[in-house]
């Protein structure tokens, strides 16, 4: 049966407290995702469990991808026919990683995110050109969808931290696509994965309503000023967005695991520097 939150026990102090930091994500998770790196420390700090937290912060991303990939069809820079295989895709993948998030701990993906999070954000430093303009498509469309529409979604379902990175990455290297057109095929796909993962959570009763409705209206307002930045901006805003958020999750990866080789490599030279 679903949990439902009352907010009797939340001040509206609090309340308004939440909700800017829903509308400064959504505005993050807009332009280069990481918007969680906000929203889930603020649901913990609430009180929420583990479950909840994740189940809880589905319900905000759905609205804010929904926000953003909204502005991206009505300026014309997004076609939903086209992708309707790579959705389909995605959905399924989602579901797959949501199911198996309940049952296997998600360990092992926390190890490896933090390698590949920093050679997006090289990979962005060092080739100045790329995402700035179209570029012939390397995998054909239906290998693209199978590849990174099951892999993606069910890495987003699953674990999440990144998803708006890899594909923005995958997007501009591996379709052509420009940054600005990535971005916002990023957010149909991961509107799609988060639908996904959300029901599969509303459905084990991991989603509580109130406060997470919140945490949806702040990230809805938050996610159409950041894609109608993304239009007006293009690769200038989201490059950078794209390095700081890449390497701020792997920071926030790596202080929950001190035991990670990147954790012991980079306290190693601490205290040779430092002493």
């Amino acid at each position: 049966m679903l949990e439902f939150l009352t907010l009797d026990g939340l001040t509206p102090t609090v309340l308004l407290v939440l909700f800017f930091v829903a509308v400064l994500a959504g505005f993050v998770d807009s332009i280069a995702g990481g918007g969680g790196l906000l929203v889930i420390p603020t649901l913990f700090a609430v009180g929420l469990s583990p479950a909840q937290v994740f189940g809880t912060s589905k319900l905000g991303a759905c609205f804010g991808s929904f926000s953003a990939s909204l502005t991206f069809i009505r300026r014309g820079e997004v076609q939903v026919r086209p992708m309707l295989g790579i959705i389909a895709a995605t959905f399924i993948g989602s579901v797959l990683g949501a199911l198996t998030l309940q049952v296997i701990d998600a360990g092992i993906l926390r190890d490896l995110i933090p390698f590949l999070l920093i050679t997006i954000a090289l990979y962005m430093l060092l080739a100045k050109n790329a995402g700035a303009f179209e570029t012939h498509r390397r995998l054909g469309e239906v290998a693209f969808a199978l590849i990174f529409g099951i892999g993606l979604g069910f890495y987003d379902g699953f674990f999440g931290p990144g998803t708006g990175s890899f594909w923005a990455l995958a997007y501009v290297t591996l379709a052509g696509y420009t940054l600005r057109r990535a971005t916002g095929h990023a957010k149909i796909v991961n509107f799609t994965s988060n639908i996904a993962a959300f029901l599969v959570l509303a459905a084990g009763g991991h989603v509580l309503w109130g406060l997470g409705l919140v945490m949806a209206a702040g990230q809805f307002i938050g996610a159409r000023f950041g894609a109608t930045l993304v239009l007006s901006k293009g690769a200038t805003l989201v490059r950078p967005m794209l390095v700081v958020m890449s390497l701020a999750i792997t920071a926030r990866l790596l202080t929950q695991d001190p035991e990670h080789p990147l954790s012991r490599v980079g306290i190693a030279v601490w205290r040779g520097l430092f002493g």
